[in-house]
Formats: structure tokens, sequence, C-alpha cells
């Protein structure tokens, strides 16, 4: 059995019947039943499609009759078991169709052939056909023939008519049924015809290709249904993630239905996007016309821009309006919004605004039922006061005008006020138990986010950067699910909040530019942490002494913090290993040459490197020492700290010499980068994996590795000595001849 799957009007049918056409005077005898699904859907169709197979087969020019089902399965099991048959299955849509007519291989004989057409790829899987053939497009080349053909009876277009059909083969998208239709509808039409009929079909598809493609929606269930026309309307294009969940937000199951559309070729996923076909999406859309032609805002769906300005205008949204997306044209962009815009859209789950501007600073009411806002530049000083919001899942108003609020949403589970300019204060959340997204960044008069803030057990990400004004977090934190912290940028914050509880998915923590002068303690209930960033710290003094213990810890960032004065020492002093140190770099004008000004020397990461053979960051894979104040090589030691480094950066240190040691320190190194390096005068050897040597503006370089005809670096594809004026390659490099 073997199954030709693609989407409708592909030409899945045509190459059936070319391979039947083809082959079928191989066989005892062959059967091409056509339109399965239409003919299995009426009275009594499943038997007349056995009655008509078996009289073929057979050949029996008298209509064979059969009684039932079971009894026309066991007629055909026993009578054509011997009878070596080439049978095609044209447009199955239901298992219950092939366990009918071809249930197994041994219902016929020896060197059979069944070929079956489909659109879905998930019943050719269940049956357990033998292979698959995917159909793609027509070619372009092939495309523009067959739709010459058509129009003009010959294999080019008629003097004046070809930027025409180019629009033609970019509207029908190398489909050959609907390039045949649409060939044959503009056959003998003048170009005035052309130009009038084109226009029309961007509006409102062919009817005959509106009905064709119709029947693949007809067939869903109304989940399917839902999600169809969602995606048709609002979704192409979007993040597939993002899509499945504001689905699941409206009850849709789009983890059970959105992989049987794929299956049914009607939606697709490329580069982690939802994608639909453009005739598809067309037909969708105009399913949603048909619900009302005339009277737009009587529609489920709303997303035609002049549409949509008339009824958030002149407030004429009815009941029957489920969703509305707002994306208006460039230059034309402006909407006056009604204060009872959405007074009478009671059955409304979904408002998002993709580009837009709005006049008009308030609502008398929204929906109670809506499921998501997502309004950037929202115009609103606050939201409607009868407004309860019991389903509200996602809120999203960047960028709006938004004053301080109460919010008492039971089950809101993403919050996003970023770039809200007259936000002030985060006000008790304690009535937003589900809450597990909150974004609050560039809200820069933001001074105050309340306590209960740290105690939501579902809270999973919570960023709050370049909040200049932020003085106010919340002293304690119980955030069990917590994944992300960021308070970056917030530079009136001088102190991070103790931790209450384990933290165990806590990947990364940003306080870059933060006033924090220490870090508690208590951190070392999170101990999952990945990424610690503590970047332009200048008040940060100290480390806290579970720094070295966390097993997980890949990057650590230490840029410009000049006040350090420990590296959490303490474990080291009691004998236990350190663990991964990803990135760690001070300010260049840093006085000290060391790594760390104080305390003494014992306490730099170089220093402690050196003296502690026990030392080792087996997960380290990119170690940043740029701008360090490096002077000696220690860090290249007769030790193995460093096994899987494949990055390391010395540049702008005061390095003299890379060792011959380096081959051992740094066994799996792939890019070294030294880029002025200004005292640096050889490079004795180079680990045997290295693939790139950055050396630029390295004035006092004299000596490299010699690299010879037989060759001992087979990784290295790359060496920039530009600026490298005293370097004398003479014949360290082989002749590319």
């Amino acid at each position: 059995m073997v199954g030709i799957l693609g989407a409708l009007g592909i030409g899945k049918t045509t190459l059936a019947k070319a391979i039947y056409n083809s082959i079928a005077f191989k066989f005892d005898a062959s059967c091409f039943l056509e339109n399965i699904s239409d003919t299995s859907s009426q009275a009594y169709g499943l038997v007349q499609l056995q009655e008509t197979l078996l009289s073929k087969i057979l050949g029996d020019c008298r209509s064979l009759k059969v009684d039932n089902i079971p009894t026309g399965i066991n007629m055909i099991k026993h009578r054509l078991r011997s009878t070596k048959v080439l049978l095609i299955l044209d447009d199955v849509d239901h298992l219950t169709q092939l366990e009918t007519l071809a249930g197994g291989h041994d219902w016929f004989g020896k060197g059979s052939r069944i070929i079956i057409t489909t659109r879905d790829e998930h019943l050719l899987t269940t049956h357990g056909v033998d292979s698959t053939y995917k159909m793609t497009g027509m070619t372009q080349d092939d495309a523009f023939k067959l739709f010459c053909l058509h129009a003009f009876k010959r294999e080019k277009p008629d003097e004046g008519y070809g930027n025409f059909v180019e629009q033609i083969l970019n509207y029908a998208g190398s489909l050959p049924l609907v390039l045949t239709v649409l060939g044959l509808d503009l056959y003998g039409r003048s170009e005035s015809e052309w130009i009038h009929i084109l226009d029309q079909y961007r509006k409102i598809p062919h009817q005959d290709i509106q009905k064709i493609l119709q029947t693949s929606y007809e067939r869903l269930s109304d989940n399917e249904k839902n999600i169809f026309l969602d995606i048709a309307c609002f979704f192409i294009g979007d993040l597939f993630d993002d899509v499945v969940e504001i689905l699941d937000i409206f009850d849709f199951c789009p983890n059970v239905w959105i992989p049987r559309l794929r299956e049914k070729c009607l939606i697709s996923k490329f580069n982690e996007r939802l994608q639909m076909h453009h005739l598809l999406r067309d037909m969708a859309r105009e399913v949603v016309r048909q619900e009302s032609p005339k009277i737009p805002e009587a529609r489920s769906r709303l997303f035609v821009p002049e549409e949509v300005r008339d009824v958030l205008e002149d407030d004429t949204g009815r009941v029957n309006v489920e969703a509305i997306l707002v994306d208006l044209r460039e230059g034309d962009d402006i909407i006056y919004l009604s204060p009872k815009a959405f007074e009478n859209m009671r059955r409304l789950r979904f408002f998002k605004v993709r580009n837009a501007h709005f006049s008009g600073d308030r609502l008398e009411s929204l929906p109670n039922g809506i499921r998501v806002i997502d309004w950037p530049k929202c115009p609103l000083q606050s939201l409607p006061p009868k407004f309860h919001g019991n389903k509200l899942v996602i809120l999203r108003m960047p960028g709006s005008l938004i004053r301080p609020i109460r919010l008492e949403f039971k089950n809101l589970t993403i919050m996003d006020f970023s770039d809200c300019e007259f936000l002030t204060k985060i006000s008790n959340i304690s009535s937003c138990p589900n809450l597990k997204e909150m974004h609050l960044d560039y809200c820069r008069n933001l001074i105050e986010v309340h306590d209960s803030v740290g105690f939501h057990d579902k809270l999973s990400e919570l960023s709050i950067d370049e909040c200049s004004n932020l003085k106010s977090f919340p002293r304690r934190l119980q955030l069990r699910s917590l994944r992300f912290l960021s308070l970056r940028g917030c530079s009136s914050l001088q102190n991070f909040p103790e931790i209450e509880c384990q933290i165990q998915y806590l990947r990364v923590i940003d306080l870059k530019g933060t006033a924090i002068g220490e870090l508690p303690s208590s951190i070392e209930h999170v101990t999952g942490l990945v990424r610690l960033i503590l970047e332009d710290c200048v008040n940060l003094k100290h480390l806290p002494s579970c720094l070295l213990q966390w097993k997980f810890l890949r990057w650590l960032v230490l840029d410009d913090c000049p006040n350090i004065l420990n590296f959490g020492m303490e474990a080291v002093h009691n004998g236990q290993s350190s663990p991964y140190i990803v990135s760690t770099r001070e300010n260049e004008a840093s006085s000290s040459t060391e790594f760390f000004p104080m305390p003494p020397p014992t306490n730099s990461i170089i220093s402690l490197l050196h003296d502690s053979s026990s030392l080792r960051f087996p997960s380290l894979y990119q170690l940043d020492l740029a701008n360090s104040g490096l002077t000696k090589s220690n860090i290249f030691g007769p030790f193995h700290c460093f096994p899987n480094v494949e990055h390391l950066d010395l540049s702008h240190s005061d390095i003299v010499s890379i060792p011959a040691s380096i081959k051992t320190t740094f066994v799996r190194l792939k890019n070294l980068i030294l880029n002025d390096c200004k005292k640096l005068q050889e490079i004795i050897e180079f680990p045997t994996n290295i693939q790139v040597v950055d050396a630029r503006g390295c004035i006092s370089l004299k000596s490299l590795p010699e690299i010879s005809v037989v060759f001992p670096f087979p990784r290295l594809y790359s060496i920039d000595l530009s600026r490298c004026y005293t370097v004398n390659i003479g014949n360290y490099m082989p002749n590319p001849s």
C-alpha cells in the first residue's frame, strides 16, 4: 500500500490517474474509485463503493449485490484474494473507508498494489501503509505552462498579458486545481476584464475555488473549525508556542487539534511559526464573511481594518463578535475610540492591537468574559470600574497611559505593563494567585513593587529592567516556581530580598547596574542557578560563600565591579571545590593589576586558581578575562582547571607569553582571542584542537609556533595578525599551493 499525501488541489488525483493509466495493464484487474469521501457520506455510500469495486475487479457486467458492509468485506476478501489487482482509492478522509475497501494486504493476490490519495497523514499512519509520497506544489515553470494552456490554449501568454499571468501565479501558489479553474475562467477575456477579475479575486475568492476548498473546512470538528478560523484571521506567522498558549486559553484543546490540522495539510510549522497557504486563509476568511455578508459587526471575527474601525468608533459591535484584531495601515492608523465601543460585545474573548493609535482615554465597559487583551499604547488611564475580568488570562498593555491600578483577576497568568511612564507602583496582587509572568521593564517612574509580588507560588518570570527609580522591592521571596529574575538597570535599588524557600528552578538572576551592595546568604536556596549577572554593580562588596558550591553555575559576569572584597573564599577554605565560572572581568580602569583589588593577592581569581590545584571548572566552556589586568601566565599552570573550555579571551591584558602548558590546561580550546595584548611577545604553543587565533594589535609579538607542511593543527583555519608589526611570519605558514 502506498499513500499519496498533499493539500487539496495539489494534484494527487491527477498523479494517481497518470500512474493508473501507465501500469494498469500489468495487473489481472484494476479499479479506480474516485471521490470516496463524498460517496461514503451518502446513505449506503460505503456499500455502493464495495459493489463498484467487486464489479470492476471481477469484470461482471451485472452489478453485484452487497447487503451490508460486513458482507461486502467478506466478499472482497474471499473473491479477490487470488487476484493481482491495481486499486486506486481517491480522496480518502476516514479510516472506516480503508477498513471497508482495503483492510489488509491479504485481501488481494500477490503483487497487488493499492494507492491511496488523502489529505490526512495520520490516517495513512494508522492504517499502516508501506510508504507515503508527500506532494509539493508545481515548479514555477510547470505552473506557468499549465495556466497558459487553459487561459490561452498554448504554453505562453498572449502579448500584453505576461504581468497578469505573474499575478495569477502568485495568487494561486502553484496549485494545479486552482490554476486550471482560474485559467478556464479568464480564457478569452479582455485586458480590462482581467484587471477587474483579479481585483475581485483578492477581495472574494472565486466561487468554484471556495466551494472546493471549503469541503476541507466542513469536515472538521467544532474545535478544529474554531482553531482553523482563528489562525486564518489572527495568527498566521506568529510563534507556534504562543498561538498554542492562546488557543488553550479559549478551551479549544490545541494540543489535540493542531496536530490534526497539520496532518490534514491545512496548516504548517516553519521556523517555529504557524503558516497557512494563502488560498486556505482566504477560504477561511470568506467563511467568516458569509456569517453576515452585509453586516460586518455581526460576524464572529473582525480583522478587516475598515470594518474594525467602524465598530470601535461607532460602537456598532454585536453579541456575535468573539475576537478582534486591529491592524491598520501606516498613515491611516488613528481610531477615535467610543466609550461604549465594547458595550454589546458580551461574547468577546480576544482583543489584539497590532498597529493602531487610539484617541480617547475612557471606556465605560469591557466584556467580563474577555480572556486576552493585547493592547500596546493603550490610551486608558485605568480599566473600566465595572470590569471584573474573571476570565482574563493575558493582559498586555506595554507603552500605555495606565496609572497605578488594583489588579484582582483570579485567572490572570501574564501581565505586561512595560514602558508605562505613568505607572509609579504595583499594588497588592494577592488576588491574582495564578500569575506566571510579570513584565515591568522600562517603567522609569516606577518606585514601588508591593511585597505581595514575592509570594506567588506560580510566578515563573519576573522582569523589571531599567526601572531607574525603583527603590522598594519585596523584602522576602517565596517564589517556588521562579525561573527568571531580572532587575537590570534598576540603579536605585539597594537591597536584594531574602530567599525564604527552595527555588530550584531559577536559572537566571540579572542584577546588572543595580545599587545592591551584598547578596544575602539565603541565596543559597537558589540551587539550580546557571547565570548570575552582576556587571556594573559598583556598590557590590561581598559575594556569597555558596557561589563556589553552585554546581550548575556556568555564567558569572562581574565586569565593572571595582569594590568586591571577597570571592566566597570560605567554601574554598573548607576544602570544597569550586563550581563553574564563565565570564569574569574587572573594570580596565582599576589600579590593581590583579583580578580583584582587595584583599591582597590570595583573593584574586588568578591567584586562587594558581594556589589551589584542587579547583576544577568542568562545565566552563567560555572564559572571558579581557581587561582583567592579567600580567602573568599562571592561568596556564600545571593543573587541569579548564578541561572543557573552548573559548578563551585575554584581550587587552598585559600578558607577555603564551606558554606551552596551554596544550594541557586548555585541551579543548578552539578559539584564542588576544586582541591588543600590547606586551605579548611570544606564543610558544597552540592547543591541538585550535581553530581560530585572533591576535590583532599585538604590537610586540615576535614569534609563533611553527606551522610546518606536516600540519600539527588540522582544525586551524584562521589566524589574524593585523597590526602585529614585529612578527616575522617567515616559514611559519605552509605554502597554500
